[in-house]
């Protein structure tokens, strides 16, 4: 079904009308919306006019070929769905329909069960293209400074969730390493919810002192604690109606947790000072790069509030899990710090796209604004990136055992650094070591916080 609930609409192309049967027979029961048609030219005259989600299209017709087809469709339609069927199927053939757009290739008698789970998996294809047009179309409508890149299905799947979320009211949990982008997930799924109009409040939980923490959140009344001198509300007041980010909230003190948990399932709060509770309407997002599962599990988190909190999750991959984004974050970022017209090198986006990135995309962005900065032209080659990408993969392909040990140990080192946010007793713990040891191995590797700064 499309995001309207019709049925996906499937064009069946085949010169055998005992197979065209066979097909819309099949994806009739299963309710789909049928066409068929028993050579290219008829095929290609009803995309012209109808509304087709898949075609189903046999490889030898006579006339035009199934390969004329899809070329021409290709012309027309790049993002058009195609499944090529054939009976002469072989690899040469499966390679170049794949190679010229085809999105799956069976071979006659058609498996249908095989052909129903690709249509299916086309299918949730279709409405996370959707889902990812439409987020993207309201961002060029907001008036906050948001920029989407999706070009890997990891990225355009994180969007289909963020869509389907952001209509409910339901807490979310949004969970990824440092730097991936949790809070521009958290801006959209505001941006797109019927909340869009009402407040958003972010609230940083690592950069609270604990002794303030429950003033921050729930207010005080006046005298109610040394230097409380007058009455104050809470962020959960001030985002009454509206949505509240609770950023790092594996930070959060135990002890105020109880309360948290209230606000969140009874939508009561009570200020520091006072017995008297307060309702209050908030969708809550919580981001975190931290583990709450586990930490729920050691004591270090209250299990109760971690299910709260993760009625809804979306976990962002890390940007070694979609390096198709890196040429469009690269012109993005360009565009956003050069002065002047600069480029990256074909060989240094090569590099880029093979690197790691244990800090993910501000680690990118920060790699950029170093670049442009330092850059001597308007052509930025791999000589110019910084050490640690330049010699990665002579490191980690060529080298001693020990050299390669050496570059997995400083990717690991500077991976805890970015997700204990260059807290080094946290990376310490994180890489079970010393924090000594860590400064030791931080300056033989020659890690220092100025270079993602």
């Amino acid at each position: 079904m499309d995001k309207k609930g019709f049925p996906m609409k499937i064009l069946i192309v085949d010169d055998d009308p005992d197979q065209r049967e066979l097909l819309k027979g099949f994806l009739d029961r299963q309710g789909y919306e049928t066409l068929t048609a028993g050579d290219g030219e008829t095929a290609l005259h009803l995309l012209k006019r109808e509304m087709v989600q898949l075609v189903l299209l046999d490889h030898r017709m006579p006339g035009l070929t199934g390969d004329a087809v899809l070329a021409k469709i290709r012309e027309t339609n790049p993002t058009q769905r195609v499944i090529m069927i054939t009976a002469f199927g072989d690899v040469d053939m499966a390679v170049n329909a794949m190679k010229m757009g085809a999105c799956e290739f069976l071979e006659k008698p058609v498996d249908l069960s095989l052909l129903l789970k690709r249509i299916q998996q086309a299918e949730q294809a279709v409405a996370v293209e959707e889902d990812v047009a439409l987020v993207s179309e309201a961002v060029d409508e907001s008036p906050l400074p948001l920029k989407i890149v999706a070009e890997s299905r990891a990225m355009k799947d994180v969007l289909s969730l963020i869509r389907r979320m952001a209509g409910s009211e339901w807490p979310v949990l949004i969970s990824g390493e440092t730097g991936t982008g949790k809070q521009l997930a958290a801006h959209l799924i505001y941006l797109l919810s019927p909340r869009c109009d009402r407040p958003f409040l972010v609230v940083n939980c690592a950069a609270i002192p604990e002794n303030l923490f429950e003033s921050e959140l729930f207010g005080h009344l006046k005298g109610s604690f040394t230097g409380a001198l007058n009455n104050r509300k809470g962020r959960f007041e001030l985002s009454d109606g509206g949505t509240l980010m609770l950023d790092e909230i594996g930070e959060m003190p135990l002890s105020l947790q109880p309360k948290l948990l209230r606000a969140v399932q009874d939508g009561k709060i009570s200020r520091v000072g006072s017995e008297n509770e307060i309702d209050v309407d908030v969708r809550l997002i919580s981001v975190t790069n931290r583990d709450l599962k586990a930490m729920a599990e050691k004591g270090q988190f209250r299990d109760d509030l971690f299910y709260r909190i993760r009625v809804l999750e979306i976990e962002i991959p890390p940007l070694r899990q979609r390096r198709e984004d890196i040429p469009a974050l690269l012109d993005f970022f360009l565009g956003r710090y050069a002065t002047s017209k600069v480029r990256f090198s074909p060989d240094a986006v090569d590099q880029l796209i093979k690197y790691p990135f244990p800090g993910n995309v501000r680690e990118l962005e920060h790699m950029v604004q170093r670049a442009v900065t330092l850059s001597r032209g308007n052509v930025i080659t791999q000589q110019d990136l910084p050490d640690e990408i330049r010699h990665f993969q002579t490191v980690t392909r060529g080298g001693t055992l020990v050299e390669k040990l050496e570059a997995v140990e400083r990717e690991m080192i500077l991976s805890a650094l970015e997700k204990s946010d260059w807290v080094q007793t946290r990376a310490a713990d994180r890489l079970g070591i010393s924090e000594r040891v860590l400064r030791y191995k931080m300056k033989k590797s020659g890690i220092q916080k100025r270079q993602f700064i």
